[in-house]
């Protein structure tokens, strides 16, 4: 429930300007101002101030996090202030120092406000007034890479993100200034920071991008401390002309903007949040949005309540929340879909920040508590307080993962991302099946890729982005080369590929006006559980539809995952289908060579990145390959013919600067095929002591997988294990309903389900 009763009772002498405003679409309404806005009142307020300050010593998690912040502000403090003349690319030292002084700023603020010392609130001014001195003087920044140049940054983007910290240390010590002192602030630092990022900069302000939020946001939160309704307007709506030419690309060759699109803070709330609150770009990315959509909607629910910023596009940002916490390992790593970092966490800042304002605005959701209580710090402010004080009278409540479809597209009709999670014997196995949009200039090729968890280890990957963020040696830190040339290719990702081409023939404009579509999502059976979606348009002329089911059986060990993909196409093609596990290679049931000298398997669309290792057929009908990997085993059987080609591949042909993960893959290929299936199932089992070096349940309990049935409206895939013990997946691939009657024949043996599909025991061999 959202704002249940919960709106603060903040700025206790304030009277702000009547507005009149349409939540969900319109600006406001032009009015005088009665009274002079009052100081703090974006994040913290004079009110929430009062009651920290009360409550000091006794909510051990704010104390902590007090205590850690003091000490971290204290040792900058005695470090001195250091403003350099910004030269170098992330990573670097200035590029490090600046950031570095953004963060600090902003806790010091907050420190001076909550400790009432006076030389938290010297440190800031004595900062703000070194960046005031050199700022009306800065060129653009001398590397040349980004699409819009910053300033203080090599981009505008970092940029923001100083502008959007700083603001809050200017109204943390906007009362300790003298009148003189904010004037010549806003006249030398802030109101020309704010134009550079905005009217100097429309293709990087007036766009719906994680970019955009940036800068919509830090104009918008100095234009609230500043109390300027016409600069808080222009955040919130976009500047009314831009001139940027519609041929224009931003780095990743996105179009800069679309002809008529909206643009500003609301637009970017309103656009890439789907109805389930996911978020376009992926969640690493949603990740980094999530800041500055949050903590400027926190300060325009202090400042302007009557925006009712927290219900816009139906309470979008709260929900989103949960859809990104939803969107981790068991270990709270962010599934890497588009361009994500492996690694990154709901640990970070952002997502403490997120959890602290959703706890706060959204009707006190105790299940967030415990995931506060893993981070070990909150916000030192109104939200981090509530928080605390939470976890302290033991409010906490689990959080808990479930199997959930999240929709993509800002009406939710673009596809979307599945998670599908059971519990295993030791730990969750969890599928992530991506059949979304494009995701904006971070997207990826790959339409019906997957990836798949068994706790927080990965069994099969998804690559996720070449980059190493803020590592100078590389590329400083910015996206390598192999991104586009690797990581963003199709062959990349668990998926199919038709003749060695990418989706969309990896052309961003097309893929962005094409999305997969769901056939089906089914959970409601614990033990049995079911995405299947279709793309239509990443080859014209092919059709592709992928069924996953994961498999709750007392005949396994763990849950195991059944993989079918049907393709129908008006030509005959060459069919590959990857999949990136992880781990050493075991065992496999079918003959293969290894080549004296290695060659990459192709030359272009991401095959050249990778080496032919090794290749072989089948005889029996099924490829099996084992792999060990972190104590546990796997494998995967698959159904094959005599002509399928069996390749063992790994990443790193053509990587002279090393830039990619020397990964191991193993793909299926089929040639000369125009109406086709790949099925596979993957099993998770057994257990390697390295102290007692006993190997248990170490091999796969699959005798045979195959396709019993096909035709246009029905498969049957037969599953039949090493005791004999055999069943039946049934499955309608024209009529998803839940009620509809379904019947087939095979071998004389007639077979009728209720619904989309159906897994039945039998016991004979098919």
């Amino acid at each position: 429930m959202l704002l249940k009763n919960k709106i603060q009772p903040i700025l206790l002498a304030l009277i702000f300007l009547v507005v009149s405003c349409n939540a969900q679409t319109k600006a406001f309404s032009k009015t005088k101002k009665s009274n002079k806005l009052e100081h703090p009142s974006l994040i913290l307020t004079k009110s929430g101030v009062e009651k920290i300050r009360a409550q000091l010593g006794n909510v051990p998690l704010f104390d902590e996090t007090l205590a850690k912040v003091k000490a971290e502000v204290d040792a900058e403090i005695l470090n001195g202030i250091e403003v350099p003349i910004p030269k170098d690319f992330s990573g670097g030292y200035t590029h490090e120092r600046h950031k570095k002084n953004f963060l600090i700023l902003q806790k010091a603020g907050v420190l001076y406000q909550i400790l009432d010392d006076e030389k938290y609130a010297k440190y800031v001014k004595d900062m703000l007034l070194e960046y005031a001195k050199i700022y009306p003087t800065l060129p653009l920044h001398p590397q040349i890479r980004s699409y819009a140049r910053g300033k203080l940054f090599w981009q505008s983007l970092n940029d923001s993100n100083w502008l959007v910290y700083v603001s809050q240390a200017y109204d943390c010590v906007y009362n300790y200034l003298s009148e003189k002192e904010r004037k010549y602030l806003e006249k030398d630092l802030f109101r020309p920071f704010a134009k550079f990022i905005s009217v100097d900069n429309p293709k990087f302000f007036n766009r719906v991008h994680n970019h955009a939020t940036w800068g919509n946001a830090a104009v918008g939160m100095i234009a609230l401390v500043m109390d300027d309704d016409k600069l808080l307007e222009t955040a919130l709506h976009g500047l009314k002309k831009d001139n940027i030419d519609p041929n224009e690309k931003d780095n990743d060759g996105a179009f800069i903007k679309k002809k008529g699109q909206k643009v500003g803070f609301l637009a970017n709330l309103e656009e890439p949040f789907s109805p389930d609150g996911y978020y376009t770009e992926g969640p690493y990315y949603q990740r980094y949005a999530m800041y500055p959509f949050l903590v400027f909607a926190e300060a325009l629910q202090n400042v302007k309540p009557a925006l009712k910023i927290f219900e816009y596009k139906d309470g979008v940002l709260l929900k989103s929340i949960n859809t990104l916490l939803n969107l981790t390992d068991a270990e709270g790593n962010f599934f890497p879909l588009n361009d994500g970092q492996k690694g990154m966490s709901y640990y970070s800042r952002e997502l403490v920040s997120a959890v602290d304002i959703g706890y706060y605005f959204g009707g006190n959701n105790t299940d967030l508590l415990s995931i506060a209580k893993d981070q070990g710090e909150v916000l030192l402010d109104d939200t981090g307080l509530s928080v605390a004080i939470g976890v302290r009278d033991g409010l906490a409540t689990p959080f808990i993962k479930k199997s959930i479809n999240l929709s993509d597209g800002k009406n939710g009709d673009e596809g979307g991302v599945a998670i599908l999670r059971a519990d295993g014997s030791k730990n969750e196995l969890t599928l992530v099946m991506k059949y979304s949009a494009q995701g904006l200039s971070h997207g990826h090729y790959d339409k019906l890729s997957f990836s798949y968890y068994e706790g927080g280890n990965e069994v099969i990957q998804d690559y996720g982005m070449a980059r190493y963020v803020n590592i100078q040696q590389k590329g400083g830190g910015n996206y390598l080369k192999e991104n586009t040339t690797w990581a963003k290719q199709t062959i990349a990702h668990n998926t199919i590929i038709q003749n060695e081409t990418s989706h969309f023939g990896g052309d961003f404009e097309t893929g962005s006006l094409n999305h997969s579509e769901k056939y089906l999502f089914d959970v409601f059976n614990v033990n049995l559980q079911v995405i299947s979606a279709t793309e239509t348009n990443a080859y014209p002329g092919t059709k592709l539809q992928r069924t996953m089911v994961l498999i709750k059986d007392d005949t396994f060990e763990n849950p195991y995952l059944l993989d079918i993909i049907k393709i129908n196409s008006e030509t005959e093609n060459q069919y590959d289908l990857p999949y990136y596990y992880l781990g050493q290679i075991m065992s496999a049931n079918f003959k293969y060579s290894v080549p004296e000298v290695l060659k990459p398997l192709g030359t272009k669309n991401g095959y050249q990145h990778l080496w032919n290792e090794g290749e072989g057929k089948s005889e029996s009908g099924n490829a099996k390959i084992s792999w060990f990997n972190k104590e546990r085993f796997y494998t995967l059987t698959s159904a094959v013919s005599n002509e399928d080609e069996l390749i063992f591949t790994r990443i790193g042909a053509n990587d002279p600067d090393f830039n990619l993960r020397n990964d191991p893959g193993f793909i299926i290929r089929k040639k000369n095929s125009k109406d086709t299936y790949f099925v596979s199932l993957l099993e998770s089992h057994g257990h390697y002591d390295p102290v007692s070096e006993i190997a248990t349940n170490a091999f796969s309990n699959i005798k045979n997988l195959k396709i019993a049935y096909s035709d246009d409206a029905y498969f049957a895939i037969s599953i039949e294990t090493i005791n004999n013990e055999n069943s039946l997946f049934l499955f309608s691939l024209k009529d998803n309903s839940k009620n509809s009657k379904h019947q087939i024949k095979i071998e004389n043996k007639t077979y009728e389900w209720i619904g989309a599909y159906q897994l039945t025991e039998i016991n004979k061999k098919l």
